[in-house]
Protein backbone atom coordinates (compact mmCIF):
# COMPACT_ATOMS: atom_id res chain seq x y z
CA UNK A 1 0.00 0.00 0.00
CA UNK A 2 1.46 3.45 -0.99
CA UNK A 3 1.16 6.33 0.97
CA UNK A 4 0.25 9.35 -0.55
CA UNK A 5 2.71 11.93 1.28
CA UNK A 6 0.83 15.20 -0.58
CA UNK A 7 -2.48 14.50 0.70
CA UNK A 8 -1.06 13.51 4.12
CA UNK A 9 1.12 16.49 4.99
CA UNK A 10 -2.19 18.67 3.56
CA UNK A 11 -4.04 17.41 6.01
CA UNK A 12 -5.46 18.91 8.88
CA UNK A 13 -6.46 15.38 10.53
CA UNK A 14 -2.90 14.43 10.26
CA UNK A 15 -1.39 17.25 12.08
CA UNK A 16 -3.62 16.84 14.78
CA UNK A 17 -3.04 13.77 15.84
CA UNK A 18 1.29 14.33 15.38
CA UNK A 19 0.02 17.41 17.75
CA UNK A 20 -1.67 15.11 20.25
CA UNK A 21 0.67 12.53 20.23
CA UNK A 22 3.62 15.22 21.07
CA UNK A 23 1.61 16.39 23.55
CA UNK A 24 0.73 13.62 25.33
CA UNK A 25 4.27 12.19 24.92
CA UNK A 26 5.72 15.68 26.42
CA UNK A 27 3.34 15.02 29.47
CA UNK A 28 3.97 11.49 29.76
CA UNK A 29 8.20 12.65 30.22
CA UNK A 30 7.27 15.26 32.12
CA UNK A 31 7.97 18.62 30.51
CA UNK A 32 6.77 21.46 32.16
CA UNK A 33 3.78 23.15 30.82
CA UNK A 34 5.49 26.18 29.27
CA UNK A 35 7.72 23.55 27.77
CA UNK A 36 4.41 21.77 26.13
CA UNK A 37 2.89 24.97 25.52
CA UNK A 38 5.81 26.36 22.94
CA UNK A 39 6.12 23.09 21.45
CA UNK A 40 3.03 22.84 20.44
CA UNK A 41 2.83 26.19 19.17
CA UNK A 42 6.12 25.37 16.83
CA UNK A 43 4.72 22.37 15.68
CA UNK A 44 1.43 24.11 14.71
CA UNK A 45 3.24 27.06 12.69
CA UNK A 46 5.36 24.71 11.49
CA UNK A 47 2.35 22.11 10.13
CA UNK A 48 0.12 24.91 8.79
CA UNK A 49 3.25 26.89 6.89
CA UNK A 50 3.95 22.93 5.05
CA UNK A 51 -0.10 22.18 4.35
CA UNK A 52 0.38 26.24 2.25
CA UNK A 53 2.74 25.61 0.66
CA UNK A 54 2.17 22.24 -0.48
CA UNK A 55 -1.57 23.42 -0.87
CA UNK A 56 -0.32 26.13 -3.30
CA UNK A 57 2.29 23.59 -4.86
CA UNK A 58 -0.62 21.60 -6.54
CA UNK A 59 -3.12 24.88 -7.26
CA UNK A 60 -0.11 26.06 -9.19
CA UNK A 61 0.68 22.38 -10.93
CA UNK A 62 -3.40 22.48 -11.61
CA UNK A 63 -3.12 25.74 -13.20
CA UNK A 64 -0.17 24.70 -15.12
CA UNK A 65 -1.93 21.84 -16.85
CA UNK A 66 -4.61 23.34 -17.76
CA UNK A 67 -1.90 25.64 -20.11
CA UNK A 68 -2.55 29.10 -18.64
CA UNK A 69 0.07 29.77 -15.43
CA UNK A 70 -1.43 33.07 -15.32
CA UNK A 71 -5.06 32.58 -14.66
CA UNK A 72 -6.51 31.64 -11.02
CA UNK A 73 -7.18 28.59 -10.46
Amino acid sequence: MKVNWKQKLTSRKFWAAVIGFVSAMLAAFGAGDLTTEQVIAVMTAISTLIAYIIGEGLTDAARAKRGNPDEPA
